[in-house]
């Protein structure tokens, strides 16, 4: 399995899980958050669904100067807008990642604030921290919303405390 296969294979893995925990988000409770600096319900949400688009910028890029771009945050306001938020960025970085040679994954990229340079890494190492374990931050916080909503939370790896059946006490297991 080459480096594309890799990164393709546990993408689409993780967007099947995001997915699921997507599809729990009550957009109609967008402007709540559990702490005052904490980012609210819906932007948080929206910001998971976009994450997987760092993959496919940072593969056609060489670097985001933070000064000159124009970026508005997405904020969904149905369910399916968001799982289509997070379909769209999968597929554009599914594409992106076919398409790349060993050579794109070494090359630097560049993360900058005008003329602070912030930080250069090669592009496999920008899709690992800024795309994938980013994501899955995020997607944690996300979690501990649902949590605090007392919205069932999905398993990620397994079943989670809501996926699980309790066992009378008479049952024998084994």
């Amino acid at each position: 399995m080459n480096i594309n296969e890799g990164l393709i294979a546990e993408l689409q893995h993780e967007a099947a899980s995001t997915k699921k925990m997507l599809e729990r988000v009550p957009v109609d409770k967008n402007d709540w958050k559990p702490h005052e600096k904490s980012m609210k319900l819906g932007r948080l949400a929206s910001h998971v669904a976009e994450l997987p688009g760092w993959i496919a910028m940072t593969m056609t890029t060489d670097e985001l100067d933070l000064s000159k771009m124009d970026y508005k945050p997405t904020i969904a306001n149905s369910t399916e807008e968001l799982v289509g938020i997070l379909d769209s960025n999968v597929d554009k970085a599914v594409t992106a990642l076919k398409n790349a040679t060993m050579e794109d994954f070494h090359k630097p990229w560049t993360l900058r604030n005008g003329g602070h340079v912030i930080m250069t890494m090669p592009r496999i190492g920008v899709i690992r921290s800024m795309a994938y374990s980013h994501h899955y931050h995020h997607r944690g916080q996300l979690s501990v919303y649902l949590r605090l909503l007392d919205i069932p939370v999905p398993g990620m790896y397994g079943p989670s405390a809501d996926d699980v059946r309790p066992v009378a006490a008479d049952t024998v297991l084994g």
